[in-house]
């Protein structure tokens, strides 16, 4: 088992290297290069990869790191007031999103629950292609960025309720009202023990030792994990408790270090997040799928923009802000992969309605980052003029 993880890393990384290259000189963004790289690897194509699901789980891991470090650059008080400006545009866009991917489901010929299961698939952006495009130095601190994160936010709890159903539908969950119940309570309690326990002990270890960088970099570490796991056993998703582990802490004056310091471990599971999206998809089954997958794709990119722009139209957003956060969350959410998987593995779809979305997700994330990087400041923008850290 152990040569066989080294074999993937190898490859992984190595082969990771020489299309970033590629991409650098040829002006394409390096997120699209993983993915194919996955595809390339994966056991469809080349068969170089054994342990996709090994792979996954480990890329897990970069979505946590990303929610902590975005978590660090939030302070708690905009966030709230963003959270509740942007709740009801949350509640709308999704719905809308829900009706375009149904129609479209319908009219391709999918049966009406497999058609529910693409319209809900619809109605969430990615966060991981959001926040990876958005720079941290300006953006975070910005009001772009915070009704960019604020919508993704609100999108993830609609999300972890719709995965609620999906276990319970599914014989993992089974404690009647009770798994709709911990969620409500845990929520709350979580958030409220986080900053309790960040205020008089972590920030006091802290302090006592600052002048131990290992120290430093291992709380964080711990701190962000332990939030993750905890949220998980309160029926939340492990992505919110990092989020919460990051945003009690962002207000003290180490965050930004902390932030610094972690970004090369983000990036590296964030490798294998990207990677493995294409290694998992199977392209025996790309001429069924295709079409379906280009017509929601592109529906995505420019239906997205438009309700966003109308949406906040209504709490007083200028336009050009208006269309950049529509572009910037353009795209189909890794969730809307989780959707996929559970609810074929529960029957509710067949493999061919799940590899539809696979497809409308990769082909989504491919898409909006062109419109990004070539349009909106980005940490990898092809003009210097647009790029930002």
């Amino acid at each position: 088992m152990e040569a066989s993880i080294v074999h993937s890393f190898f490859l992984i990384f190595a082969g990771a290297a020489v299309v970033a290259s590629i991409a650098l000189y040829t002006k394409q963004p390096m997120i699209i290069a993983y993915i194919a790289l996955g595809v390339l690897f994966g056991p469809s194509a080349l068969s170089l990869i054994h342990e996709p699901k090994l792979m996954d789980e480990m890329s897990h891991i970069g979505i946590i790191f990303l929610l902590f470090l975005l978590g660090l650059d939030m302070q708690p008080s905009h966030l709230i007031n963003m959270l509740k400006k942007a709740s009801w545009i949350a509640l709308l866009s999704s719905a809308v999103f829900a009706a375009l991917g149904y129609g479209v489901g319908i009219l391709c010929g999918y049966s009406n629950v497999e058609s529910l299961i693409i319209g809900i698939a619809m109605m969430f952006s990615s966060t991981i292609v959001c926040i990876k495009l958005l720079p941290t130095t300006v953006l975070h601190h910005k009001h772009t960025g915070e009704l960019v994160v604020g919508l993704l936010l609100l999108q993830d709890m609609i999300a972890i309720g719709v995965l609620l159903v999906l276990y319970s539908m599914s014989g993992n969950v089974n404690n009647g009202v009770l798994q709709y119940l911990i969620p409500l309570i845990g929520l709350p309690l979580l958030v409220t023990g986080a900053f309790l326990f960040v205020k008089y002990i972590l920030l006091k270890l802290i302090t006592q030792f600052d002048r131990f960088h290992e120290y430093i970099f291992l709380v964080s570490i711990g701190w962000c994990l332990s939030m993750a796991v905890l949220a998980e056993t309160a029926g939340l998703s492990a992505e919110m408790g990092a989020f919460i582990a990051g945003v009690a802490l962002a207000t003290s004056p180490i965050s930004q270090y902390i932030a610094t310091h972690l970004k090369p471990l983000r990036d590296f599971f964030l490798i294998l997040f990207f990677f493995t999206i294409g290694a998992s998809f199977n392209l025996d089954l790309l001429g069924l799928v295709i079409a379906p997958a280009l017509i929601l794709a592109i529906s995505s990119i420019l239906i997205k923009p438009v309700v966003f722009r109308h949406l906040l139209k209504g709490i007083k957003e200028d336009a050009s802000t208006s269309w950049e956060v529509g572009f910037r969350l353009g795209q189909v959410s890794e969730f809307s992969l989780l959707i996929a998987y559970l609810a074929t593995n529960i029957g509710l779809i067949g493999k061919e309605a799940s590899h539809v979305i696979q497809a409308t997700a990769i082909i989504s994330f491919a898409l909006s980052t062109y419109v990004v990087i070539l349009n909106f400041p980005n940490p990898i923008a092809i003009s210097d003029k647009l790029r930002r850290d």
